[in-house]
């Protein structure tokens, strides 16, 4: 088991403003009296010394048995390079054990060179919240990336299941966007693959081609899908189709992102379940289009799986990079499903951000605390979780927007229309003393993933 749970301070080092969001996760059961050491991540705001970086460190907890200290230990760059280190110790007073579990001083340093002191502060106001944030988390591993790569598909009709990968070529701004499907017919045919790769270069209309399809089932080997001389195997996609050929690698990543509900991708209880494999990988290779070759160098991107009986009646999707290991996956949907097409939007989102996966808790529960509107050139999602809500905006340039035809299992025609190169902002606010504070502000230009579906 693990505990986790998260914390905010803030206050002032040399008389500057600072603030520290920190998660803590600590193996086993959290025991007051013990003495035992947790891994901190987290978030630092100290205008004049960091605007807004990750911070990781330890804590000990310690505060029941003779040691009587909670300490901090954290470090974390700053833009030049430079590494500061912010450590300090809750002193625990049973005399006084709100004060004490509540104060922190805290020194800053650089290498030895101790460049000032200070105090932070918990807030008693934002206990509630504190102690609702505390969970208990089995040791079970998550699988890996590369263990979601292989097909489920087991023969059934009215599947549809789906590969892909989107990246920005940091050099150039061009966006990428690679898609492979294998649809089993609801009648019973033969499956087919098939799919296609998009280039988006800035400023120019995008540039796409097709392959496949090809009836019947998927050669075996170690390819997680395969059609003709297009390939997907964990860490590495190739291909070509008319114009277009690609031979790309694909590193790192982090673990899995469910955006709809872990169990929905394990049991196949929904109309549809979404997980990215990869949701901060970066891609190399060449990729040749249009008589051009894009040599391609740690591009920031994801690669995803889909998999479940086929498109909804319409959709929103986004994928945002937002730097230092942080992404934003968002889907909102109408399911074709003849109760559920009467339902507004629902809307999957899962937010990579100090360290932590928010929301917690089920993303079929969570999917009720958020509006959309789902449009084009424009769309929109907000929502509220506890004590933090966020406001999404995402704009598709029409000119740099590629519609592309589906056709579902059950042989029913949808439309996408995508943009690897779409702009968005997203506001992340926390409750705090019962008034909203900015907690974190991103703006994307030109380097969300985006896509707008539905029936024509």
């Amino acid at each position: 088991m693990h505990t986790t749970f998260r914390e905010t301070m803030s206050g002032t080092v040399n008389d500057r403003p600072l603030e520290l969001r920190l998660a803590v996760d600590q193996p086993g059961i959290l025991n007051p009296v013990a003495d035992r050491t947790a891994t901190l991540t987290g978030r630092l705001r100290a205008p004049g010394i960091a605007d807004d970086v990750p911070v990781t460190g330890t804590l000990r907890i310690a505060p029941l048995n003779a040691a009587r200290t909670i300490g901090y230990d954290c470090s974390f760059s700053l833009p030049d390079g430079r590494r500061l280190r912010l450590a300090g110790a809750k002193t625990i007073e049973l005399a006084h054990p709100l004060r004490s579990m509540t104060t922190l001083p805290v020194t800053l340093t650089e290498g030895e060179k101790r460049l000032g002191d200070g105090v932070l502060r918990f807030d008693l106001r934002d206990l509630p919240s504190f102690l609702a944030g505390f969970r208990l988390r089995p040791d079970q591993p998550e699988p890996a990336g590369a263990e979601l790569y292989p097909s489920r598909w087991r023969g059934q009709p009215g599947r549809l299941e789906v590969w892909y990968s989107t990246f920005t070529d940091p050099a150039t701004g061009t966006g990428v966007w690679l898609h492979h499907e294998l649809v089993a017919p609801a009648d019973g045919g033969l499956p087919r693959v098939h799919g296609w790769t998009a280039v988006y270069p800035p400023g120019e209309a995008p540039v796409h081609e097709r392959f496949g399809p090809i009836h019947g089932p998927m050669r075996p080997g170690p390819e997680a899908f395969s059609a003709g001389n297009v390939a997907v195997r964990p860490g590495e996609l190739r291909g070509a189709a008319g114009e277009l050929s690609w031979k790309l690698t694909e590193r790192g990543g982090g673990k899995p992102l469910y955006t709809l509900p872990a169990w929905a991708w394990r049991r196949e209880l929904l109309p549809s379940a979404h997980l990215v494999t990869a949701p901060g990988a970066t891609f190399d290779g060449v990729l040749r289009y249009a008589g051009r070759e894009l040599v391609i160098t740690d591009a920031p991107g994801a690669s995803a799986r889909i998999y479940g009986h086929g498109n909804a009646l319409r959709w929103a999707w986004l994928h945002a990079d937002l730097g230092d290991g942080e992404v934003l996956e968002v889907v909102t949907a109408v399911s074709k499903r003849p109760v559920l097409r009467a339902l507004k939007p629902l809307t999957f989102l899962r937010l990579r951000h100090a360290g932590a996966d928010w929301p917690a808790g089920d993303q079929l529960v969570n999917s009720f605390r958020y509006r959309s509107g789902i449009d084009l050139p424009s769309w929109w999602v907000s929502g509220r979780v506890g004590d933090r809500r966020i406001r999404v905006r995402v704009h598709q340039p029409p000119e740099a927007t590629l519609a592309l035809d589906y056709t579902d299992p059950d042989g029913e025609a949808a439309v996408c229309r995508n943009c690897e190169c779409a702009d968005a902002t997203v506001l992340l606010e926390r409750r705090v003393t019962g008034d909203w504070r900015t907690e974190r502000r991103w703006r994307l230009d030109g380097t969300a993933h985006a896509e707008v579906g539905g029936r024509g």
